[in-house]
């Protein structure tokens, strides 16, 4: 009998602050804007989408499809839901 293969959700291991940290800051290193939006939905999912959702004032439902693979949240959205992750958005110097 085969065994049935479930679908891994990387927000069940971000399970303290600093791993959603580390998770975020990888994401942003890609430099891919789909990949780094879909990056901040599961810190969120793993924070919790209700207690996003409450703290930013956004539906549960605009949060899931902002950081869909198809989403494209604005940098408004994406900064809400920073704040309420209690991250920052930070600028640095490139290296080449």
């Amino acid at each position: 009998m085969a065994e049935k293969l479930t679908a891994y959700d990387p927000a069940e291991d971000l399970g303290s602050d600093e791993a959603k940290a580390i998770f975020m800051s990888e994401a942003f290193e890609t430099g891919d804007p789909g990949y780094i939006a879909h990056a901040l939905g599961v810190v969120a999912r793993a924070k919790g989408m209700t207690q996003i959702a409450n703290d930013t004032g956004l539906s549960r439902e605009q949060l899931y499809k902002s950081f869909s693979e198809t989403g494209n949240p604005t940098l408004k959205t994406t900064l809400a839901v920073m704040k309420a992750l209690g991250m920052t958005l930070a600028a640095k110097a490139a290296t080449a």
